[in-house]
């Protein structure tokens, strides 16, 4: 029985920083299959995720060191199968970001569909179609994908939705093609970016990441390189979120501000003073959220990976919110677990409509997925009274020491495997 157990009710306050980013970390993990040597990443986020990932690289023939600290050391050239393990492709989604370096420099690959959170349909088809489009041949049979490409040629590709993992993908593949691959309706996010800047570093001649629109002129090889992954802008804004849902006073470290723009103006809409800094945000929060509205959107809009905890916020607001999910179908799975601490939300499709309460009160609950156990998090530390949150297996997919993080600002908050009665907080 693996469990959180936090004592509510007390504002955070203090410094917290931010680790690397999963959803870089993975990706650039999944790059390494195209280098021609070692390559080195730092900075790398204690996640179960990345254990996965590297199970999952292990799988396939490459040799995987985790060096003390955040080091990851990862060798490709001893790589011999480009055939996937079912068990490990569907517990985890981004295993799907080995498609594109695998056919890429195999010119093979077999997977199932990969897993995840069950946050609503998330369907491999614009990696598929985009792939095909630089000559990829994909067949499907019991459900598992092969796919076989003799070579890869540059083409243009417009995406019909700018889907991160699909950009990514194709970004991979195109570094390795004969020709120039010009990406149009390209995903904008930060680790879009990240995934270039470690790709150059592979010498690959690939530019535009960021904006809608990525040029890549592939190369017969690429290189090796050492790389730091980028700050995790959803795990600081979710500390951001944190620190205004106790009214407290906490400095997030080690951020690119402008990633968490949106997050910040949000915030600040809601009530709360955000200062930002050359590497850090701070935020302070005096008072119940005002009410406001919120809709999901791919970078730079509102980030999908904090509709929940931001939801959390806004059931202590001091009248009706308006929550609007437009990337997931699912990504309410939260709601029924904030309900049993007092939250009154109702939920019509895409939306939710939330009606502040004055105080939430600790419960048990259970996460049903990685950001809705974030969301039970920051519920639980301003809830009046004891939260025991269920599901840990899922947070700890996706944040790094979140319990010690948290308690390093004055939460009372423990991760055990023990049963519930055995825990208890130093005074």
């Amino acid at each position: 029985m693996e469990w959180l157990r936090i004592e509510g009710g007390r504002e955070l306050r203090g410094r917290v920083s931010a680790p690397g980013a999963k959803n870089s970390c993975l990706k650039l993990m999944a790059l390494c299959i195209m280098a021609s040597s070692e390559c080195t990443i730092t900075n790398v986020p204690s996640i179960t995720d990345v254990d996965t990932m590297c199970d999952l690289l292990r799988a396939i023939g490459a040799q995987v060191v985790r060096q003390r600290g955040s080091t990851l050391s990862i060798d490709p050239r001893p790589i011999a199968c480009a055939r996937l393990p079912e068990q490990l492709v569907r517990c985890m989604r981004a295993s799907v970001q080995v498609l594109g370096p695998l056919l890429a420099r195999f010119g093979e690959v077999q997977m199932p569909y990969p897993g995840g959170c069950p946050i609503g349909s998330r369907p491999i088809d614009l990696h598929l179609k985009g792939l095909a489009a630089m000559g990829a041949q994909f067949a499907e049979e019991h459900g598992l994908i092969s796919g076989r490409a003799n070579r890869l040629v540059g083409t243009e590709i417009h995406l019909d939705f700018p889907s991160v993992g699909a950009t990514e993908n194709l970004m991979a593949a195109a570094c390795m093609a004969t020709g120039t691959t010009v990406i149009r309706n390209a995903a904008r996010e930060p680790e879009i970016v990240d995934q270039q800047n470690f790709l150059a570093r592979l010498g690959a001649q690939i530019r535009g990441a960021g904006t809608d629109t990525i040029r890549i002129t592939g190369m017969p090889e690429l290189g090796s390189t050492a790389y730091p992954v980028m700050p995790d802008r959803i795990q600081a804004g979710t500390y951001m979120i944190a620190a205004a849902a106790t009214r407290g006073d906490v400095t997030v470290t080690d951020v690119v501000p402008e990633h968490l723009e949106a997050v910040g103006a949000k915030l600040a809409e809601a009530g709360a003073a955000i200062i930002a800094s050359e590497d850090s945000v701070r935020v302070v929060m005096g008072d119940r959220p005002a009410p406001i509205s919120i809709k999901s959107m791919p970078y730079p809009g509102f980030p999908t990976d904090l509709q929940a905890p931001m939801a959390a916020l806004l059931t202590l607001g001091r009248g009706t919110s308006v929550v609007t999910e437009n990337i997931f179908s699912n990504r309410f799975r939260y709601v029924d677990e904030l309900g049993r601490m007092g939250a009154q939300i109702s939920v019509d499709g895409r939306t939710a409509i939330i009606r502040g309460v004055s105080e939430l009160t600790g419960a048990r609950v259970c996460a049903p997925d990685l950001r809705a156990g974030a969301a039970l998090v920051v519920a639980g530390l301003a809830a009046r009274g004891e939260t025991i949150v269920d599901g840990v297996e899922h947070i700890t997919r996706g944040y790094d020491g979140l319990p010690e993080r948290l308690a390093s600002c004055g939460a009372h908050i423990s991760h055990t495997v023990d049963a519930p009665e055995a825990a208890s907080f130093d005074s």
